[in-house]
């Protein structure tokens, strides 16, 4: 709920923000906001405006490619499971022990990353679950084939497995995401001075306050996006299982 939290703190900093300039607005001298002063201040709020615009629609953006590309790992690595699966059924009973230790492997996987979705019940923590996918790739490789299609087989259930890591790894790289906080925060610097120069130029009333709210909750709203996509394995819009749970389901059968 980290997401909730922030983007709840700049609601507020934006709606405060709105409603200071709306307190600034009685308080200002006359000459201050109007004439060349206000010509000057809406052109440095239009400013402020276009590139706040464009760089809130950046991170969008950026956020939904990011989860794209993690969900999309997800399939490819479900598609790699169930592929070597098959390949270890077809090369006959000497690689039962290989497909059982795989399985035991995408179980507490599943688990560990959607343990709300009746995986089944995990035992291997993440130290023993490394040590395990080497067990299997140890069992894979210790075959030994006797006919062409065997050893075809093998060849192709190593390769799978290297891909396989591969994926895991930039899965694991990816996963605490790549959101940068310093330009987050100069982002949220710009909608409050934003927001103020809108209060500043509104008086207040029941009108203004629902728009100054509709606004923040609007912008809120967007972080809050942008900071759920950037953590595709947790929160509201995480990354769904059911590729891995379909392939789990037929694993070792």
């Amino acid at each position: 709920m980290k997401s909730i939290l922030i983007a709840a703190i700049v609601f507020g900093c934006v709606f405060g923000g709105a409603l200071v300039g709306a307190l600034l607005h009685g308080r200002l001298p006359q000459h201050h906001r109007e004439g060349d002063s206000k010509d000057v201040i809406k052109l440095v709020m239009g400013l402020v405006a276009t590139i706040a615009a464009l760089v809130l629609g950046l991170l969008i953006a950026s956020a939904h490619t990011f989860y794209d590309t993690q969900e999309s790992e997800v399939r490819q690595l479900a598609v790699h499971l169930s592929l070597l699966d098959r390949i270890l059924a077809h090369y006959g009973p000497e690689a039962a022990d290989a497909r059982a230790a795989l399985r035991e492997i995408v179980l507490a996987d599943v688990e560990r990353i959607w343990p709300n979705e009746g995986a089944g019940s995990a035992s291997l923590p993440p130290r023993e679950l490394q040590t395990r996918g080497e067990d299997v790739f140890e069992m894979i490789a210790k075959l030994s084939p006797r006919t062409e299609e065997q050893r075809f087989g093998q060849a192709r259930a190593m390769q799978i497995l290297t891909d396989m890591a591969n994926t895991r790894r930039l899965m694991a790289a990816q996963a605490g995401g790549s959101l940068s906080w310093p330009f987050f925060l100069v982002l949220v610097f710009w909608l409050v001075v934003l927001f103020l120069g809108f209060g500043m130029f509104a008086r207040f009333n029941a009108t203004v306050f629902v728009a100054f709210f509709i606004g923040a909750i609007s912008v809120a709203g967007a972080i809050f996006l942008i900071l759920e996509l950037y953590h595709p394995y947790g929160g509201l819009m995480k990354i769904s299982g059911l590729p891995m749970h379909k392939v789990l389901q037929q694993l070792g059968k």
